[in-house]
């Protein structure tokens, strides 16, 4: 017999060999490379820069009141290094970084970044922007790569080295006469272009920009080395932080700093190898805008390290806030499959992950109970198990969503995710057969309207299955079936029968019946008899729905009748009248 074996993959026919290997351009060899076996073990200092580079990358820039709402949920989260803009290159900027002054929104313990080129005028304005900032940061730039060197500004290395080291001299000239004792005044030099860049270059360059800057143990420097265009893969990246970090001189009074494009879709990842090869500070923004492919993603990079068991320094507990604020500020949609903060990202449609994700909150429930027992109080307990979930990497509730948004029923989805929605909205816990059944009349819905099932539109469809309307006046349904129960007296009759005396409409027609059977629903079952109607008990289970003086019961009741198979729901404040109208369902459904 031929075994089944996939054709082989054809050439693609577009021009690949026009593309020049990354590593075949830039060295990177690093053979004694230490990250790889190192462990991300606290978050790094974090700098927004949604107000600079996210802001230059949006179809329609940012207006004040946007750019005051986006700064106010920074401040608010905990970020203590913002970068506000570029304020030399419009108005605009530089009216925006005076408001905040004016206004005195920025808290003591936050320090404004704002970036310029190096040039005399652009360097005074900026400094200029800064006055009454009580911590500011100015942030230098130029472009050192042999590509930018070559053809865009036709400089050599020397005069591009030159660039660098004047800026550095201009900008503390300018601070110097600008701003006051009341200003902590902090500086950053990014080698721009830095990954296609000489790595001895570099190093030369920052050495330079270091000498004129004189960094020591209260007044460090910042160096930003930036894959201002992601081109290799994040290995290769950490290769390149390491031997910087690994060459630069003073290195104790340096904070080696990231700022990760996504041109190849891995700047998270880039990110993340580059803190274990050696980075401090890591820049970007909250869910990756920035130009072309975006900046790296600082909600995914903090949640990541949450996962891990390690403290993000940033509060991200109300993530749908967050979203909200970016979305409204940009005017960009955060898309749906966004890692932790998309509308979807906790959310399961496939019948088997649903599946996985209830008897995984079941063993949850357990575990938490357990810890209660030995003596922790609710919040102790619950921190005290570790999360260790199917499908699910953190708590949906750590980051203010509902459990109720973890599992959604569409045409994909099985008993795991209809008995979940119905077990964590209204109480109702489905034994496993029931719960098949349930889920393939929730199949044959969806099948024929398509769309997803939200837990509204799963609760009327259950209560148009199983419950008629005087046990579910809520649904606002008819009353269905041949029987409908009215009223019901139990007696006993020694040790073991039970006397029923019970009441049922059988097609709008009043009906009086008296039976004895063992126990009060076998009494039940001989009643209907009288009828014609042939029912044998093969499951029952029954549960509280609630507690207190209006709680109520479910019973769910899996009969023969009439040689079908199905079963029965009932809710009653009674348990037994709970269990009687489960029969009836049943008989009812049988019979329809």
């Amino acid at each position: 017999m031929r075994t089944a074996r996939p054709a082989p993959q054809q050439p693609s026919g577009m021009p690949y060999t026009k593309y020049a290997p990354f590593q075949d351009t830039v060295v990177t060899d690093l053979p004694d490379r230490t990250w790889p076996t190192k462990r991300l073990t606290r978050a790094p200092r974090w700098l927004s820069t949604d107000l600079r580079d996210g802001n230059q990358s949006l179809i329609e820039p940012m207006g004040p009141e946007a750019k005051r709402a986006l700064f106010d949920l920074l401040v608010r989260i905990g970020f203590k290094e913002i970068e506000i803009g570029f304020p030399a290159a419009s108005q605009t900027d530089f009216d925006f970084v005076r408001s905040l002054v004016a206004d005195n929104a920025i808290p003591e313990d936050v320090t404004i970044s704002v970036l310029t080129q190096s040039r005399e005028d652009l360097i005074d304005r900026t400094l200029d922007a800064c006055i009454g900032i009580p911590r500011a940061t100015v942030h230098l730039y130029n472009a050192l790569s042999p590509l930018f060197r070559e053809v865009v500004f036709r400089m050599g290395k020397d005069d591009v080295r030159e660039l660098a080291v004047a800026g550095t001299r201009m900008v503390m000239a300018r601070a110097e006469k600008v701003l006051t004792e009341d200003t902590i005044f902090g500086y950053e030099y990014s080698p721009e272009i830095f990954v296609d860049t000489e790595r001895d270059y570099t190093l030369e360059v920052c050495e330079a920009v270091m000498d004129v800057w004189q960094p020591e143990a209260d007044r460090e420097i910042i160096l930003n080395l930036p894959a201002t265009v992601e081109r290799a893969t994040p290995n290769v990246y950490a290769d390149q932080i390491e031997w910087m970090s690994r060459n630069l001189s003073r290195r104790d009074v340096v904070a080696l700093s990231l700022h990760n494009h996504n041109d190849r879709g891995s700047g998270v990842a880039a990110a993340e190898l580059g803190l274990l090869a050696g980075a401090d500070r890591v820049e970007g923004c909250l869910f990756g805008h920035g130009e072309r492919t975006g900046n790296v993603d600082l909600i995914t990079l903090a949640l990541n390290l949450f996962s891990q068991g390690v403290d993000p320094m940033l509060d991200l507990s109300d993530i749908d806030e967050v979203r909200r604020v970016v979305e409204t500020s940009t005017q960009m949609d955060v898309p749906p499959r966004t890692p932790y903060a998309g509308e979807l990202v906790y959310t399961s449609f496939s019948g088997s992950h649903q599946d996985a994700i209830k008897k995984g909150f079941a063993a949850r429930a357990e575990a938490v109970a357990a810890a209660h027992a030995e003596g922790l109080d609710g919040e102790a307990a619950e921190t005290a198990v570790p999360w260790v979930m199917p499908y699910l990497p953190i708590d949906p509730h750590d980051v203010g969503r509902s459990y109720e948004a973890v599992v959604r029923v569409n045409s994909q989805s099985g008993k795991g995710g209809v008995s979940y929605l119905l077990k964590h909205r209204y109480n109702l816990d489905l034994p496993r057969r029931l719960q098949i059944e349930f889920s393939r009349i929730v199949q044959r819905h969806t099948d024929t309207y398509g769309g997803e099932i939200d837990a509204a539109t799963l609760w009327s469809i259950f209560a148009d299955e199983y419950l008629p309307a005087r046990q579910a006046p809520e649904s606002g349904l008819e009353s269905w079936g041949r029987f409908e129960l009215k009223g019901a007296t139990l007696t006993s009759a020694g040790d073991e029968d039970s006397i029923l005396t019970v009441t049922v409409r059988d097609n709008g027609e009043r009906r009086l019946l008296t039976a004895s059977g063992n126990g009060p629903l076998g009494a039940f079952v001989t009643a209907l008899e009288q009828t014609g109607v042939s029912v044998r008990i093969l499951d029952y289970v029954e549960h509280a729905l609630s507690e207190g003086r209006d709680a109520r019961a479910a019973s769910y009741v899996e009969c023969e009748v009439n040689g079908q198979v199905l079963w029965g729901v009932g809710i009653d404040p009674s348990i037994t009248t709970s269990s009687f109208k489960a029969v009836i369902s049943a008989v009812n459904r049988a019979l329809r």
